[in-house]
């Protein structure tokens, strides 16, 4: 059973209800992975304004990225609080590393790919967010999560706009594709763990 239908662009396969119902049974933990979600964001932009830092546009970009990550790290912060949720690292799920493992190596590939993968995370993060918003019994949270979700639109939706203004559009389009399967197939079995990306 699925909780909604794949309308995420770039999602090949919807979130489960498997993983929407792990999450609403382990909020504080979702939000502590939340946070820390916010926080490689903004590094993950960070990182490749420190790689292309000739790159006019894609630093101008992603600046604007990694402050509005942060942005939401802090809020993400204030609920933790709110909630006597102490700040802590955990374990990550399998998701990111196995999504970056995919990156190849040698430029211009490796840029790309790099790009590209930061799209479909914050595709899967905007879609998980918004089943948040949809199901959080919590009112006051569920409109929090609601008020990412255009956030996420928009930072999927600029890595997207970065490959294509790099890179001929049928390549993103093939390498798109085939870096989703991949990520589906990563979810296609929930991970014990309650995450964001689990």
């Amino acid at each position: 059973m699925v909780a909604a239908p794949a309308t995420v662009k770039f999602l090949q396969m919807p979130t489960s209800q498997a993983w929407v119902d792990q999450a609403l049974a382990n909020l504080d933990l979702i939000l502590l992975d939340h946070a820390q979600c916010e926080r490689k964001a903004a590094g993950v932009a960070m990182g490749l304004i420190n790689r292309y830092p000739s790159d006019a546009e894609l630093v101008k970009v992603l600046t604007a990225i990694a402050q509005e990550e942060l942005a939401h790290f802090a809020q993400v912060n204030q609920w933790l609080e709110q909630r006597g949720i102490p700040f802590r690292p955990l374990p990550p799920p399998p998701y990111g590393a196995a999504l970056h493992q995919q990156v190849r190596p040698v430029e211009p590939h490796r840029r790309l790919d790099v790009l590209l993968v930061s799209a479909l995370i914050e595709a899967r993060s905007h879609e998980r967010l918004g089943l948040l918003a949809q199901h959080c019994p919590v009112p006051e949270l569920a409109q929090f999560y609601r008020s990412l979700m255009a956030s996420e639109a928009r930072h999927y939706g600029a890595y997207w706009v970065l490959a294509t203004g790099r890179f001929l559009r049928a390549e993103v389009e093939t390498r798109l594709n085939s870096l989703a399967a991949t990520e589906s197939e990563i979810l296609s079995a929930l991970h014990p763990q309650p995450r964001i990306h689990s």
